[in-house]
């Protein structure tokens, strides 16, 4: 019977070597942290941070990983940083990762989340010492049919937005990869599982991107502005980055191990945290306790953006062992108390962050 675990195995993690494309973003940064203290040794690809302030400056990633800042889309860059590091487990999540750049630069996108994905493939295709292969996609490659209803790992690919087609396009090659070079009936040598992760909407500490609910809140808050809803009735499946974090380590544990899951998996809230950005930005203010001014209006745009959307998480529940822990007000808590020190400058940002890290794997024990 497979061992499953409820939170990674510093045991298996210590010692391996993981190269994470997309270690200077805010997802990015936080899996390089925790994989560092799990004992992983970490080498990360990515462009130079794109954000002032940024979560890899603030929390001084560069100190826990190898970093090589270069584009996904240099491949003679990106496979000679691959073959010199040799990794023995690949956490793809270097993307163009906002809907609306998508609008204003369709061409970079489709070229980054697509040509990206299929250049580290490619290059991995005959490295017997890769094992593992994640890519982490996005909760908005599915077909959208604005109603009431989760979306199944089995569903179709097919989106409105340049961003949300290229993810679910990036799922389609990620797919016709694992059944053409990285399945053992076609290819007897290959020893490299694949398998794709699709997570909700993601916050926390340190995200400062643009046009993003969480981000746009503090900056707001640290300019003493006021802020501009568009969509305040749209529902999302909120979760802490922390959430899909550990289970893309626990997929990469049991992929590592074991035969069976090279397979496209959700990784979301319980049904009961999926709520409006109107709920969550009341929520937010709330613990926030400081006046923010926060006007609403229904978007005139006729730039498309899903309304509706929610994950099915059964499959992962069953297989994997992973459960969400953290209630939408729980995470708004613990993102609050981040942005908090930050601003405040209570706290050294990695410290903090790594004690953050803690608390929440001490939910699991």
């Amino acid at each position: 019977m497979k061992e499953l675990n409820l939170f990674p195995d510093k045991n298996f993690w210590d010692g391996k070597n993981v190269f994470i494309s997309g270690h200077s973003g805010f997802k990015g940064g936080w899996l390089s942290l925790w994989l560092r203290e799990l004992g992983a040794n970490v080498t990360g690809y990515s462009l130079e941070p794109n954000t002032k302030p940024s979560f890899y400056n603030a929390c001084d990633i560069g100190s826990v990983t190898n970093s090589i800042f270069g584009n996904i889309l240099d491949y003679k860059k990106l496979e000679s940083s691959i073959n010199k590091f040799k990794p023995e487990i690949i956490i793809h999540m270097a993307a163009q990762a906002l809907v609306l750049e998508s609008y204003k630069n369709p061409l970079n996108t489709y070229e980054t989340n697509i040509i990206g994905t299929l250049n580290i493939l490619e290059i991995i295709r005959n490295k017997s010492y890769v094992k593992v292969f994640i890519n982490v996609t996005s909760d908005k490659c599915y077909e959208n049919i604005e109603k009431k209803y989760s979306y199944k790992e089995s569903d179709r690919m097919g989106v409105h937005d340049p961003y949300s087609s290229s993810k679910g396009c990036s799922e389609l090659v990620t797919s016709a990869y694992r059944l053409s070079f990285f399945n053992k009936k076609n290819n007897s040598s290959s020893c490299t599982s694949i398998a794709s992760a699709r997570s909700g909407n993601v916050v926390g500490g340190g995200d400062w991107s643009a046009d993003r609910l969480i981000p746009d809140f503090f900056r707001a808050v640290s300019q003493n502005k006021d802020m501009h809803i568009r969509h305040p009735n749209a529902t999302r499946p909120w979760q802490h980055v922390l959430e899909p974090i550990r289970g893309y380590l626990i997929l990469a544990e049991l992929m590592f191990k074991n035969e069976g899951y090279d397979e496209p998996w959700n990784f979301g809230p319980n049904n009961k945290d999926t709520s409006t950005v109107k709920n969550v930005l009341e929520e937010l203010a709330s613990q926030w306790n400081e006046n923010v001014n926060i006007s609403y209006s229904k978007d005139k745009s006729e730039q498309h953006e899903a309304n509706l959307l929610n994950l099915d998480i059964t499959k992962t529940t069953s297989m994997l062992n992973w459960h969400p822990l953290l209630s939408i007000k729980n995470t708004i808590a613990l993102t609050c108390e981040w942005y908090r020190n930050f601003y405040s400058k209570k706290s050294e940002m990695q410290l903090y962050t790594l004690e953050q890290i803690k608390k929440y794997e001490s939910l699991l024990k």
